[in-house]
């Protein structure tokens, strides 16, 4: 009897990895979805199967504490056939850097870089097994400029961005393709809508809902692409941005940034 395949996917409780389960079990594909405990990670694995018909296993725990990630990712590998890693988990805000205490910036590199870079290294054997199978990271339009007011969240997608690009073309010629996907503002949760609102217009541009997204992502990881940018608004800005001078870049992008504190608690 053939085993199921699964996709995995990070952070899968609410907002974009959500709708990420949503979408994968609405092409029939069995998901393993992690959550941190208490966001109720049980009612959307029941819902996924009842409506989709597919197989969903759930894990709560907190990626950031390395050896319960290691010895959760090690069962999970011993149990299910994985096929499918989307690394959607991450964290961010607006503060200036003296504002912003020292476990949350140590919060935002254990998630959105250490743990990323984890979790994908002890799955490649795993996904290499296949005859075809699939990356999917979660950067952001951050990554392509430094920000102040946010210093430590588009680093850390920078290194997602430059890591696994990097990667992709090492394991060229391979059955796994790397893509890297970088959305624009989303409205995920409250704190994060009442700051694109009070931007205004501005706060606006590139703004798509994460269904969206998460097809645009999901078509272009599957297709094998390298680099998804969602969103024409977003895609023209990318290009405009690059024929900036970089410290004009940086300052233009901060001073929009800037006018998030006010929203960010």
């Amino acid at each position: 009897m053939q085993q199921l395949k699964y996709t995995l996917i990070t952070g899968a409780s609410s907002g974009l990895g959500k709708e990420f389960a949503r979408q994968c079990a609405a092409m029939g594909r069995n998901l393993i979805l992690l959550s941190l405990p208490g966001c109720n990670i049980f009612s959307l694995a029941e819902s996924l199967e009842l409506e989709y018909g597919v197989d969903v296993r759930f894990f709560e725990f907190d990626m950031t504490n390395t050896e319960v990630l290691q010895r959760c990712l090690q069962e999970i590998m011993s149990q299910y056939q994985i096929d499918f890693l989307i690394n959607n988990a991450g964290v961010g805000g607006t503060s200036s850097i003296t504002a912003t205490p020292l476990e949350k910036i140590d919060s935002i590199i254990l998630l959105n870089v250490r743990s990323t870079v984890m979790i994908t290294r002890m799955l490649i054997p795993h996904l290499l097994q296949h005859k075809e199978s699939y990356i999917l990271n979660i950067a952001s339009m951050a990554a392509f400029t430094p920000i102040a007011y946010k210093t430590v969240y588009p680093a850390s997608k920078a290194f997602i961005s430059s890591f696994f690009l990097g990667l992709r073309e090492e394991l060229s010629g391979t059955g796994l393709s790397v893509s890297v996907v970088y959305p624009g503002p989303i409205m995920t949760n409250s704190h994060t809508t009442r700051r694109i609102i009070g931007q205004g217009i501005k706060g606006k541009m590139g703004l798509l809902p994460a269904s969206e997204i998460a097809e645009i992502a999901l078509k272009g990881a599957l297709s094998k692409c390298r680099v998804i940018i969602p969103g024409l608004m977003n895609r023209i800005n990318h290009k405009l941005m690059q024929l900036l001078p970089a410290g004009l870049k940086l300052r233009l992008v901060s001073r929009e940034v800037k006018k998030e504190i006010q929203f960010a608690t």
